[in-house]
């Protein structure tokens, strides 16, 4: 046993060791040389190739850039009082591969967020590495959703817009957006200069999603600037509570008020009725958004025929005693007749316009030529834009006089076939209250003098100032538009709206007036549209409006009486009518 085991140990000790052939091993060395190429290969080409975009890739796990929100400019009226300020509310956020959070969990945050889960799932696989599951939600519904302790949820500070004033400015402030972004009136015209621009800062982000290190500088924001605009905040409320009188009164379909300062052409209050509160937003119907006594526009009736007397007065063509023979009450041009009220007799031109005559008025304007009554109207900005630079503010319409048939140049004259926007009729009237210039009107508080276009002369201005008195006097159509202890003076305006072949029976009435007399003060232009309460004149409807406002507002200002003589009204129903 011992001797045959030693042999066998023995012969495995000299058992010699396999040899691999050269061509073998040149295989396998050949194979080791080609992966070790490849893995240089991939190396360099990640290194150098791609290395951009892995880096990026990288970053993208850990680097996030968070914005830091601009503080919005607030808006104020004319004495400081807050229009439009951005209040500080909670967004939260989440990075979607960080978001964790259970059944149980979601639906109680989506009970706090007033939700479905369904809906933050939806927004959720909706979403890339970031989402937003609310923005502008108030503190404390933020700390609520915070306390369900849902990994890789959080919340920042961003700001909401509120509007104190609510429904008396939502017109001409127009609204924000989720993201604080301009949507309608000034809020979307000055987006620039009230929005600012947002900062930001780049960070570190940990494996549970929060933000743990600055690796950048801050780039710090551009707060927004503040606006101050012309309104009076206490004329603006006068306008819109008379206006929604009125318009309640006269159940009307609408209706838009405006207050100008006489000297500045600052307006003062630009009241809507109906409005909307832009702090409910759900609550927005489209049709009550609408500024209308920008946008809208009307054919303007007999508060036209100021502007057709002092083109004539100041050309030369006629006097304000020249005799016009108006006696039959109608005047028939080709085949078209034209018709006053009533009767009257032959009247002067002062007489023409205090009674609101329309063949009268028309009879001035065949006495110039179709081109120096068009020269004259567009010298007073009809049919030009009003620049306030309020978005979607409307032209009007006054077409070229080479088109002007003799018909048709003599309805332009009382406010027919020509169209206007409140605004644009009330700034027409800064003509007659200084020196016979056209005031540039502003939405914003202006300081210093201001210079108008001349367009009639400072007598003829003087003449028409005279004569507007006398229409809105006891013998006057507007004579309810009287005041009690100031000196008066504008027109009346009654108009059919346009149909398609011709008029309807829905009515527009309006008034623009001035006061005090002695020395304008401020211009108020109303405008009543489709009034179905009985009474559709715009001495019965818009002229008492007028009345009211001017009484309140020259109190208010402390603008001192230029009448000392009682006034004498005429009964109810015994105004003088214009012609419609």
């Amino acid at each position: 046993m011992t001797f045959g085991a030693g042999l066998l140990s023995s012969h495995r000790k000299q058992a010699p060791m396999p040899e691999l052939s050269p061509g073998r091993a040149l295989f396998v060395f050949s194979v080791l040389g080609v992966l070790f190429s490849v893995l240089i290969g991939k190396a360099l080409y990640l290194q150098w190739v791609s290395g951009d975009f892995l880096q990026t890739q990288g970053a993208a796990r850990y680097v996030r850039d968070v914005e830091i929100p601009a503080y919005r400019g607030k808006i104020t009226d004319r004495f400081g009082e807050p229009l439009a300020i951005s209040t500080p509310v909670k967004s939260l956020w989440a990075f979607t591969g960080k978001l964790n959070a259970s059944d149980e969990q979601m639906n109680a945050l989506a009970k706090v967020l007033d939700t479905t889960p369904q809906s933050l799932k939806k927004r959720i696989e909706a979403a890339g590495d970031f989402v937003y599951l609310a923005k502008g939600v108030p503190p404390e519904i933020a700390e609520e959703a915070r306390a369900l302790k849902i990994p890789g949820l959080y919340d920042e500070r961003v700001y909401r817009r509120y509007y104190p004033a609510g429904e008396l400015t939502s017109q001409i402030l127009g609204f924000t957006d989720i993201d604080d972004y301009g949507q309608e009136g000034l809020e979307l015209a000055r987006q620039d200069w009230l929005g600012g621009k947002s900062g930001s800062r780049r960070v570190i982000i940990n494996r549970k999603g929060e933000a743990v290190e600055d690796i950048a500088g801050v780039q710090a924001p551009r707060e927004g600037r503040d606006l101050a605009l012309s309104l009076d905040l206490r004329l603006q409320y006068l306008a819109q509570m008379e206006l929604k009188a009125a318009v309640a009164e006269h159940k009307a379909k609408a209706g838009s008020l405006v207050v100008l300062d006489a000297q500045t052409g600052e307006v003062l209050a630009l009241a809507n009725w109906p409005t909307y509160n832009p702090n409910r937003r759900d609550e927005f119907i489209p049709a009550r958004m609408r500024n209308r006594a920008l946008i809208d526009i009307f054919e303007p009736g007999s508060t036209f025929k100021p502007f057709t007397v002092a083109i004539a007065l100041d050309s030369g063509r006629v006097k304000p005693t020249t005799v016009m023979e108006t006696a039959s009450g109608q005047w028939t041009i080709g085949k078209y007749t034209i018709h006053d009220s009533h009767a009257s007799g032959n009247l002067t031109v002062e007489q023409v316009l205090q009674r609101s005559s329309n063949t009268g008025t028309a009879k001035v304007a065949l006495m110039m030529s179709s081109e120096k009554m068009w020269q004259g109207l567009s010298s007073t900005g009809f049919g030009m834009p009003v620049n306030t630079g309020f978005p979607g503010e409307s032209f009007g319409r006054l077409r070229p006089a080479k088109s002007w048939r003799p018909i048709e140049q003599a309805t332009i004259s009382y406010g027919h076939g020509v169209s206007v926007n409140l605004l644009q009729l009330a700034r027409g009237y800064t003509v007659f209250t200084g020196n016979g210039e056209l005031k540039p009107v502003s939405l914003y508080r202006t300081s210093g003098e201001v210079v108008g276009k001349p367009v009639i002369s400072p007598a003829t201005a003087a003449e028409m100032r005279r004569m507007l008195e006398m229409a809105a006097s006891p013998d006057g159509t507007g004579a309810r538009a009287q005041v009690p202890d100031y000196r008066v003076a504008g027109k009346t305006g009654t108009a059919r709206k346009p149909e398609k072949g011709g008029y309807s029976k829905k009515y527009v009435s309006s008034f623009v007036g001035f006061a005090p007399v002695s020395s304008p003060r401020l211009i108020v232009a109303v405008m009543i549209d489709e009034p179905s309460a009985g009474k559709y004149y715009g001495a019965a409807v818009a002229a008492p409006v007028f009345s009211s406002v001017v009484g309140k507002a020259l109190r208010m200002l402390g603008v001192p009486p230029d009448r000392s003589a009682p006034i004498m009204l005429p009964p109810d129903g015994e105004d003088i009518m214009e012609e419609t």
